[in-house]
């Protein structure tokens, strides 16, 4: 038995995006030392490429590829290559992101507004169609997970920009575990907090103003947590031991939210 449930996703094929560090380097690791092949996709090749290393040097299968998440055409190539290379697709990590640079609505450019809508939320939409497409063609089961954050729960969490974008995860993930509930595909969304990540480099420049009032949030926040720890939430949610637990967004931050 616990070499079963040490087993978790044997014979299963993921895709996981931003798969070169942090969270989703995290959770390719765990899902591939748990028994799934992965595509590693990170618009960073090289560093897709070292997470690939890391768990075929354990014994484990994976592959990478270039992947900007904010060009369909990239995202569809992604999972396609799973389905070339394994032969199937069984679950999806929509986990890349940037996060904005705290400026609020009155401060708000199209251009920050474009980057920020394309990367953390048009990728979760376009990657689930075509992962949702194959679970359909294939007559299996399938399980999403998104990466969306507490910003997506509350106000004071980020700049009108990341908020939005991860409430807009939220919905996405609602509304696709509803419709698709009844045909063996799930999907649910992860809401972290802090997490020691090296989100902080997507940040162009730092809207002091949004920071203060923003800042009034983060302060409450009890520890950062680790990618590992978001990553063991994420095996959970898709393996078929989750298989009643559909359209849920698990805040795993802690006990921030708690406040």
């Amino acid at each position: 038995m616990e070499e079963e449930i040490g087993m978790i996703l044997k014979d299963k094929v993921a895709v996981v995006t931003g798969g070169a560090s942090g969270m989703g380097k995290e959770i390719s690791k765990i899902f591939a030392s748990r028994g799934s092949s992965v595509v590693v996709a990170d618009i960073n090749l090289a560093g897709a490429q070292i997470t690939v290393d890391e768990i075929v040097g354990k014994g484990g299968n994976a592959v990478a590829i270039k992947t900007d998440v904010s060009v369909i055409a990239e995202t569809d190539a992604m999972i396609d290559l799973a389905v070339e290379k394994y032969g199937k697709l069984d679950i999806l990590v929509n986990n890349a992101g940037v996060m904005d640079d705290f400026g609020p609505v009155g401060e708000l450019t199209e251009a920050a507004w474009n980057r920020i809508w394309k990367i953390n939320t048009s990728s979760v939409v376009f990657g689930s169609k075509k992962a949702v497409n194959i679970f359909l063609k294939q007559g299996s089961k399938g399980s999403i997970v998104n990466i969306a954050s507490v910003g997506g729960l509350f106000g004071a969490r980020a700049g009108v920009a990341y908020t939005a974008s991860k409430h807009a995860v939220i919905g996405i993930t609602k509304n696709t575990a509803y419709v698709y509930g009844d045909k063996g595909i799930r999907c649910n969304a992860i809401a972290p907090g802090g997490v020691k990540t090296n989100i902080g480099q997507s940040m162009q420049s730092i809207n002091q103003f949004g920071m203060e009032r923003s800042g009034k949030g983060m302060s409450v926040m009890i520890r950062m947590g680790e990618a590992v720890e978001i990553a063991h939430v994420a095996l959970f949610l898709a393996s078929d031991v989750s298989s009643f637990v559909n359209g849920a967004v698990i805040t795993v931050d802690g006990g921030w939210t708690a406040y």
